[in-house]
């Protein structure tokens, strides 16, 4: 088994707590709502919304990929952290056991926020990850970041 690294940051107009509660403690509400070209629903198959959750990322038709499950590690909203691993899904080839995402949001000193995350791509054997892959999926995400962060620039007591 390889481990493959990846760190990103993003920056953001909005607040870290505002983003935080939107795209992460209430993305199964919001994200579907705000992109449903994409994402058909976000399930909570068992938990409550905290550590040890097991959530359901339904996607849309025409979607290369039907779903993913993913476990959430940690979720703090003191400390703006959120950890969650992919656990199944068609978009976990066969070669990949799992994903591990590792997410802080601090605040910006222009009163904005800094999102930092770090993935960690678990492979079977010799397997080798293709860039494009792993680029595809980031772009998803980002994708998905941009639609909560706008959504919050047009609605700003939303998740105040």
């Amino acid at each position: 088994m390889a481990i493959t690294t990846f760190t990103d940051e993003h920056s953001s107009p909005i607040p870290p707590s505002r983003i935080f509660k939107a795209s992460i403690v209430d993305s199964h509400n919001l994200i579907p709502k705000l992109m449903p070209q994409a994402i058909k629903s976000i399930d909570i198959i068992q938990g409550d919304g905290g550590a040890g959750t097991i959530k359901q990322i339904n996607f849309a038709e025409g979607s290369p990929f039907k779903y993913v499950k993913y476990r959430i590690d940690e979720l703090n909203e003191e400390t703006l952290t959120y950890g969650y691993t992919l656990v199944e899904g068609d978009s976990l080839e066969e070669k990949i056991e799992k994903i591990t995402y590792s997410v802080k949001f601090e605040q910006s000193p222009d009163g904005g926020s800094i999102c930092k995350v770090t993935s960690k791509y678990y492979t079977v054997g010799e397997f080798t990850l293709k860039e494009e892959d792993v680029k595809a999926g980031k772009e998803r995400v980002l994708a998905m970041y941009k639609a909560v962060e706008a959504f919050l620039t047009q609605n700003p007591d939303a998740y105040a």
